[in-house]
């Protein structure tokens, strides 16, 4: 009984979208609503803990039990990223606040280290899992400890994201738009290179789901941040209902297909047994 869903393009824009809602949630609860990177990502991974659980105990795949654990890690994810790379300079807060929430403003890693120790712990988690033995291709994931270093490996590559694009969003030059449109050059590439036998789907499929949060990070900072920073200024609290009820409906069209393939399954019969003359 499969416990993950099967990559085709309807599973990468759902990704994209969750990971695009995860950076304008992530943003609504630290800075829109001024808790703060530290309360909001304690905050986050309890919901992604609570979430967790509900995927790991379910006996088979469930889209929305999967797709609300990405979301809470695509959200988690995003202040996480903040918490390590940002502090409380005036480039990181907005108007005259001089502080943002209850608690340390951050750690003031900065987005090269904060990503040179998230791919460190990455492919830390990787060599364990080449270790056990147990397959990287998440189709065939069905038991416990394979689905703890997917999701392990899930948290960390969505907060690496994260940390990729805000450089490419506000240190590389870019902008907004042009981060997007770079790390959408480079799925393309990938895309390419699933014709090229010698490159390993699995490889693919995992630079792809680091790639696609970058992607989310920067379209969502294009939609909530001020025109004067080269954004579209649609806010936080608009652009996440927006992008919630998106994603909802994407939810439900897969729930609904996965039943409808469940059903057509073949069905286990009972064992026929005989009377006694």
């Amino acid at each position: 009984m499969k416990k993950l869903p099967e990559v085709t393009l309807a599973f990468w824009i759902m990704k994209i979208a969750a990971t695009t809602l995860g950076e304008t949630a992530g943003d609504l609860f630290a800075q829109t609503l001024k808790l703060g990177y530290f309360l909001t990502t304690i905050g986050l991974f309890l919901i992604f803990v609570v979430t967790l659980v509900v995927q790991l105990r379910s006996s088979h795949y469930n889209p929305f039990f999967y797709w609300t654990v990405i979301l809470s890690t695509s959200m988690a994810g995003t202040t996480m990223s903040d918490f390590m790379n940002r502090d409380a300079g005036a480039e990181y807060l907005s108007g005259d606040a001089t502080s943002l929430g209850w608690g340390p403003q951050g750690l003031g890693l900065g987005y090269p280290t904060g990503a040179a120790i998230l791919i460190s712990i990455l492919l830390v988690i990787f060599v364990v899992w080449k270790a056990t033995g147990m397959t990287f291709q998440i189709r065939d994931i069905v038991t416990f400890r394979g689905e703890a270093l997917f999701w392990s490996a899930i948290l960390v590559s969505n907060t690496l994201g994260t940390s990729m694009g805000d450089f490419l969003s506000d240190s590389s030059g870019l902008g907004y738009a042009g981060g997007a449109l770079l790390v959408t050059g480079a799925l393309a590439v990938l895309v390419a290179l699933m014709k090229v036998p010698v490159v390993p789907n699995v490889l693919l499929f995992w630079i792809a789901f680091v790639l696609t949060r970058p992607l989310g990070a920067t379209a969502g900072d294009f939609l909530t941040k001020p025109v004067a920073k080269g954004g579209l200024n649609l806010g936080t609290v608009g652009s996440s209902a927006v992008l919630l009820a998106v994603l909802l409906g994407l939810v439900a069209y897969a729930q609904l297909q996965e039943r409808r393939t469940t059903a057509a399954l073949p069905q286990e019969r009972e064992p026929v047994t005989q009377q006694a003359d």
